[in-house]
């Protein structure tokens, strides 16, 4: 006899897990720029690049990138850290001060200040120094993006975010899940068909006159 309560446990576990499938619209990706340990006033952070500009990632069946004004619109959103995208270890927030994120020239920066008194901090700076983590990953969901064809494969520029979740270090990357970019692309594909309606009203006026 299956256990009823194990199995709601393990749905409600999955779903804390992986809270971003959750969001109508959420997406994941990643960069392999390392995470570092920086120090700066006797103050120890955790430090690296949530997105890189115009970084072409080839994702299966499409290819993507991030224009340099893609994060422009979110700069203000509340943005956890997350380690592993897990919503139960929370290594900093933007609004509580604890995280900065900041855009140069190159991406989209983050920077959470050291807690030792926090064991995740801990056992994340631990995994961070030994090289065992060493990627990033940020949670978010688009505004704006415009789809072309380039070098044989439909390509995909991120122009504007309409949300930003989350951003930490990840053990593993993220699966790139092209479910939410299937769709958009299909709708764009649906948009720009041109319409024939007037040429096939005319077809049909010239066979009833034949």
């Amino acid at each position: 006899m299956k256990d009823n309560s194990q199995t709601k446990y393990t749905e409600r576990y999955k779903m804390k897990q992986d809270y971003i499938r959750q969001i109508d619209n959420g997406e994941r990706r990643t960069f392999s720029h390392p995470v570092e340990l920086r120090e700066s006033n006797n103050e120890k952070f955790f430090e690296g690049y949530a997105a890189m500009f115009n970084s072409v990632a080839d994702l299966g069946w499409f290819t993507e990138e991030l224009a340099p004004g893609a994060f422009d619109t979110v700069m203000n959103d509340d943005v956890r850290g997350l380690f592993n995208h897990d919503p139960d270890v929370v290594l900093g927030r933007t609004k509580a001060g604890t995280m900065q994120v900041m855009k140069d020239e190159r991406g989209m920066k983050y920077k959470i200040k050291y807690n030792a008194a926090d064991p995740d901090h801990v056992r994340v700076m631990e995994k961070v120094k030994r090289g065992d983590v060493s990627q990033s990953s940020f949670a978010f969901s688009i505004a704006d993006e415009t789809w072309e064809r380039r070098n044989g494969k439909e390509h995909r520029i991120i122009k504007r975010l309409e949300k930003w979740f989350d951003v930490a270090p990840v053990t593993y990357p993220a699966y790139a899940d092209t479910t939410v970019a299937a769709r958009s692309f299909q709708q764009m594909n649906k948009d720009h068909q041109p319409d024939h309606s007037a040429e096939l009203d005319r077809m049909k006026m010239d066979i009833d006159l034949m």
